[in-house]
């Protein structure tokens, strides 16, 4: 799917988990572009992932051309086709240490920024249906999101196919993904970026909660 002849990497870890910081990662080791919620801005990606979710997977070949990788949300709701479509790539899950220290970042992120004033009423309708059809629709509430994380994380680990699944956490660096890579570790810094500090101040959430108060 890749102009390379297809994906490099499937990402299957949820938003949250260190997803920015990989996306930088793996386009510095494997010189393309990787695919992150990010590039999910144009009307047709918006309504391209709407139809997704309801079930047209045909349409992930074209959103993926020109992508050598892939890591968090929506592309992680796929993980399965994509790794089925490019069966020479590792499939990475990213995580963190708990279901509840994810929480409490993805709470205060991810979740938030949904109902921000610039958010498309599109995109909003977009995120809603991928969440109730590969995910949860009560992802507002702790107990069902943390248990959807859960349930996620262990659907990849038992599904991936074996030999396939690579397992990352923030702090593990350049090491698991050179690996299953076949690539010698970069001599540089891991890159590491959009902490929840950095994320609120960036899209403006801790202007608008203080405004709240």
């Amino acid at each position: 799917m890749s102009d390379e002849g297809g994906l490099r990497l499937v990402g299957a870890g949820l938003g949250r988990t260190g997803t920015m910081s990989l996306k930088a990662a793996l386009e510095q080791l494997l010189g393309g572009r990787c695919y992150h919620m990010m590039e999910v801005r144009e009307p047709d990606q918006i309504d391209s992932w709407t139809r997704i979710a309801r079930g047209e997977t045909q349409l992930l070949e074209g959103i993926m051309a020109g992508y050598s990788a892939t890591v968090d949300w929506p592309a992680a709701s796929c993980w399965r086709e994509l790794a089925e479509a490019n069966p020479g790539a590792p499939i990475l899950l990213s995580t963190r240490r708990s279901a509840e220290e994810w929480w409490r970042s993805a709470s205060r992120t991810i979740f938030l920024r949904i109902d921000q004033d610039d958010i498309s009423q599109s995109f909003r309708d977009m995120w809603r249906a991928l969440a109730a059809s590969r995910f949860t629709p009560d992802y507002l509430d702790a107990e069902q999101a943390m248990a959807a994380y859960e349930r996620h994380n262990a659907e990849v680990r038992a599904q991936a196919p074996p030999g396939r699944l690579v397992e990352w956490q923030p702090g593990d660096g350049w090491a698991p993904i050179c690996a299953a890579l076949g690539m010698p570790e970069p001599d540089i810094p891991f890159p590491e970026s959009n902490s929840t500090g950095e994320f609120r101040q960036r899209t403006g959430i801790d202007e608008q909660t203080a405004g709240a108060g």
